[in-house]
């Protein structure tokens, strides 16, 4: 076996082959073994004085089960929230990237463990807040983990600071100030993701920063240092009339009866007078709304300041890619290094971004393709098993056993078998109400320090860390909108959903007013997606290993809102579903191959953490596992996935090189998640087995056979057309589209697909629809259905769809070489199987913009190439002129009026085909930009 020192973290996720994990948790470091083989949801629940808490036809307690544990410290000695008193009746929100602040899970340590906030990162120590900015990456564990580690450039306190603890003294949706006291001195440290600043406030003592080495100053204005610290640069702003003082490696500047200053990490030294212009706008909170609408999800992200100084009342803030990528607000050319690839830089307060909904249904469509009689049978071996639920007794393979049993209620229905799926809805009603009943011996208790409502008997230190909630406890809420789908007497408030609100509330509660739960307990609004460990007590940050079953949450949530008729909840669950699903697109399964760094050697990771990835799980390193952890559970929420198809084949085909062959263990799910891109290659194995395999422990062959059989008639989902319903998805096969969508409503209502098409569903019905139309155009995926115009889709994406939200891509540095006619570090687009008849007369034609901001004498140049048959070969090149780029800010347009460079080979018609773009700077020593997803990003080809 190989272990990777990664230290210590949250077990989540699922044991292999049924077995329950286990980890090693020394009291140094834990290692994880990586062998080669979280509206309305109903009133506040106020601790009440019995133990037993009337919740509709359900109950919970208020103290714990005889012989079980809450929060605990690594010892075993109980916990609270290491909180100020100005915070002590707040909600905390464990399970978040600072979290080591308020939870002291290890008892030597009463400051906290490194945070990664991005691009900054962050330690609090005795003395004060360490201060780094990692930007370059370490690869460890025998090339299984990358990461970007803490390590402090500075220090930033007050003179004599010597505190015996650091607290949580203030939070916002993505921010938070830790506090610190020593009798005589109070300091206060505002931070939080995307913010290259740090907001000081102290009393007591002098400002004081002590860097890591002796710092080189590169600019001294008085309150204004510049200095650069192990290669980073930093600016020291003092209030106005203070003057920075240097001695060796410690940098003091007096107060002056003013309480504030602060620090910036600058992208560059002459990014220094910009950044001076918000030193003083302070940061003091950050909030988030969403909107989900007509398809599209919408959100905003705002931070509210506060002037210490001047009127001036904006700020810089860093996008992560998963925001970038889906905003149209004007970005400047400041760039920062993250785990997450790229950040770019918006100066202002707040950006929105908008995505294509990803919908969730609770079955794939009924279709020819599926068997009744060999289907009924599979539905029967789990109906009629001794043991529906495998002889689960804790909260998470309870949870996973009620799942198993939710997906297959709409497929029996489907098929008319509605004996079996009554059978099926009594077994999750037995069990769920077992659960929502205290008393018994197995029940959910409140805990009145921590704000958290546990189930017992807990596993994988749910209890004890506060980690996973949002994973047990989306199987229970699927389950809960399954049961509601055909039973909403059972869901009523006065019944059992009230039961079902507080493991809402627990996990995803959009309330930031609520008193008995923290706002989005386990997910993180800026990151884009959950963390799982409630302490976050670990060397590499927080960390979340099955973003899969974070993203069951919130199809959960959008199921169980539809069925209830609480629309709020359900976009929620729209918002939560689009936004992580695009963390994993980019950060799980580096989908654009920009995130990972090039030296990793892997297309995926099993974890995230704070720091970086890993390759890796919690309990085993094979391989099926470590790709099969992101997906499970699958269910009519998974489909997401199907957006990035080539990263889905990418994604097999590294774990069949790993595993030495197709998958064995978890082959049902695996097969399930090809067929998400090639439905026909997940049939053909599929039928190689003849059902001859033991499902995995959440799985059924039921289910399996039904997934990889309907989409293998209907084709795979097809990600680029929305429906304005949430319940609604498209999938498409050789030119023909299917349009699926289930009301829950009371009336019938007309469905809209963002491609023109419309679909009439019944009330309470399920109802299905075909018509022409193409699919998702990415690489390896059929091309285009008509058209010659392509947009520029980053991601390396050449598309014919018109809705893709605009972004920006990198191009790289020439280096201060001359690369006039021969691409350099060239960014391409790409797409494939195109067919086409030559044009006479036409040419290729294309209309990029391009910005070098204020560089002077930057180059972007273009080639465009032809494969006329797919083979691997270019039949024909055109490589043009280079455009001039001009230094001032503002985009302009490159076309092909700069004429042809060079020219070789010839034209024909297109026969599955492969059109490229290339781009790249041909001169100068800094990177431009170009723009995609818009009408000024596009290549036309002179086919018709």
């Amino acid at each position: 076996m190989i272990e990777v020192l990664l230290v210590r973290t949250s077990l989540s996720g699922l044991a292999s082959r049924g077995a329950p994990r286990t980890t090693t948790r020394p009291a140094a470091a834990a290692l994880l073994a990586v062998a080669v083989a979280a509206v309305g949801l109903g009133p506040a629940a106020s601790p009440a004085a019995a133990a037993t808490i009337p919740a509709g036809s359900g109950s919970y307690t208020d103290s714990r089960p005889a012989g079980t544990s809450g929060p605990t410290t690594n010892t075993g000695a109980p916990v609270t929230p290491k909180v100020t008193a100005a915070a002590k009746d707040k909600p905390v929100p464990t399970n978040d990237w600072w979290s080591s602040l308020a939870f002291q899970r290890y008892g030597d340590n009463p400051y906290s463990t490194p945070m990664y906030g991005h691009p900054l990162t962050y330690q609090a120590t005795s003395g004060g807040l360490e201060v780094g900015y990692p930007t370059t990456p370490a690869i460890v564990g025998d090339g299984r983990q990358y990461e970007y580690a803490h390590k402090a450039d500075l220090t930033v306190g007050l003179s004599g600071l010597n505190s015996p603890d650091t607290k949580a003294d203030d939070w916002s949706d993505w921010t938070v100030t830790p506090y610190w006291a020593d009798g005589s001195r109070t300091f206060r440290a505002t931070i939080g993701h995307g913010m290259p600043f740090v907001y000081a406030k102290g009393s007591g003592g002098d400002a004081r920063v002590t860097t890591a080495s002796a710092p080189t100053v590169f600019s001294d204005q008085g309150n204004v240092l510049g200095i650069t610290v192990a290669g980073h640069h930093y600016a020291l702003f003092a209030p106005t009339g203070s003057d920075w003082n240097i001695s060796g490696s410690t940098i003091t500047a007096g107060l002056g009866g003013k309480d504030y200053f602060s620090l910036a990490v600058l992208p560059s030294t002459d990014a220094l007078a910009t950044y001076r212009k918000y030193a003083f706008s302070f940061v003091t909170g950050s909030r988030v709304a969403w909107q989900s609408t007509g398809g599209d999800v919408r959100a905003t992200y705002t931070l509210t300041t506060e002037a210490e100084e001047g009127t001036e009342r904006g700020t810089l803030q860093a996008l992560y890619r998963h925001q970038w990528l889906h905003t149209t607000d004007a970005l400047t050319p400041y760039t920062y290094v993250s785990p997450r690839g790229t950040m770019k830089v918006r100066e202002s307060a707040s950006f929105t971004t908008s995505q294509r909904s990803s919908g969730v249904v609770p079955a794939l469509p009924a279709t020819s393709g599926v068997d009744k009689a060999r289907l009924t049978g599979y539905l029967n071996e789990v109906a009629n098993a001794s043991d529906p639920f495998s002889g689960a007794t804790d909260t998470y393979w309870t949870g996973k056993a009620l799942g198993r049993l939710a997906q297959l209620v709409p497929v029996a229905d489907q098929i008319g078998e509605t004996a079996t799926r009554d059978k099926l809805l009594g077994l999750m009603k037995g069990r769920l109400q077992e659960w929502f009943t205290a008393g018994g011996a197995s029940e959910f208790s409140y805990d009145k320090d921590w704000k958290t409502l546990t189930g017992y008997p807990a596993s994988y230190g749910s209890d004890t860390e506060l980690n996973d909630h949002h994973f047990h406890y989306s199987y229970y809420v699927y389950a809960a909108a399954i049961v509601a789908q055909y039973d909403q007497a059972w869901a009523a408030d006065s019944a059992w959903g009230t039961m079902i609100k507080h493991l809402i509330r627990d996990t995803a509660n959009p309330s930031r007013t609520d008193s008995a739960y923290p706002f989005l307990r386990g997910f993180d609004v800026y990151a884009g997606h959950s963390w799982a460990s409630g302490h976050q007590g670990f060397a590499a940050g927080n960390n979340q290993e099955s973003s899969s079953e974070s993203i069951n949450l919130s199809a959960g949530l959008v199921l169980w809102g539809a069925a209830t008729g609480d629309t709020a909840l359900r976009d929620l669950g729209s918002y939560l579903l689009t936004t992580e699903s695009e963390a994993i697109t980019q950060y799980w399964f580096d989908a654009s191959q920009e995130v990972f760094p090039a030296s990793f050697g892997h297309d995926t990771v099993g974890m995230v953490w704070g720091s970086g990835g890993a390759y890796a799980t919690w309990w085993t390193a094979n391989p099926e596992e470590i790709h099969g952890i992101n997906v499970l559970p699958v269910t009519g929420g998974s489909l997401h996935l199907a957006r990035e198809k080539a990263a889905i084949k990418r994604n097999i085909a590294e774990m069949e090189r790993n595993n030495g062959g197709p998958a064995q263990e978890w082959r049902d799910l695996l097969w399930e998640f090809e067929a998400l891109s090639d439905p026909a290659a997940a049939k053909a194995k599929w039928d190689a087995a003849n059902g001859n395999y033991a499902p995995e422990a959440g799985e059924s062959k039921a289910h399996t056979y039904h997934w990889i059989n309907t989409l293998n008639t209907v084709g795979a989902p097809d990600m680029t057309v929305s429906g304005d319903l949430p319940t609604s998805a498209v999938f498409s096969k050789d030119g023909t589209r299917t349009y699926t969508a289930h009301n829950h409503s009371s009336s019938a209502r007309t469905v809209s697909f963002s491609d023109g098409k419309t679909l009439s569903v019944p009330a309470r019905s399920t109802a299905t629809s075909t018509g022409p139309g193409g699919g998702d155009p990415d690489p390896g995926e059929p091309g285009p259905s008509t058209g010659n115009t392509f947009r520029l889709k980053t991601g390396g994406i050449l598309t014919t769809a018109t809705t893709d939200p605009a972004g920006t891509d990198t191009l790289a540095s020439a280096d201060g070489v001359n690369r006039d006619g021969t691409p350099y570090r060239a960014t391409a687009y790409e797409i494939k199987n195109v067919d086409g008849e030559l044009a006479a007369g036409a040419a290729t034609s294309f209309r990029l913009r391009v910005d070098a901001g204020t560089t002077v004498g930057l180059a972007p140049q273009v080639r465009v190439s032809y494969d006329l048959t797919g083979d691997g070969t270019f039949d024909r090149v055109e490589t043009f002129r280079y455009f001039a780029t001009d230094p001032v800010a503002g985009w302009e347009e490159y076309t092909q009026a700069v004429g042809t460079q060079a020219v070789t080979g010839s034209l024909g018609d297109l026969r599955g085909g492969t059109v490229r773009l290339e781009i790249w700077n041909a001169l100068g020593n800094d990177t431009s930009q170009v723009q995609t997803g818009t009408e000024a990003a596009v290549l036309r080809i002179p086919y018709e």
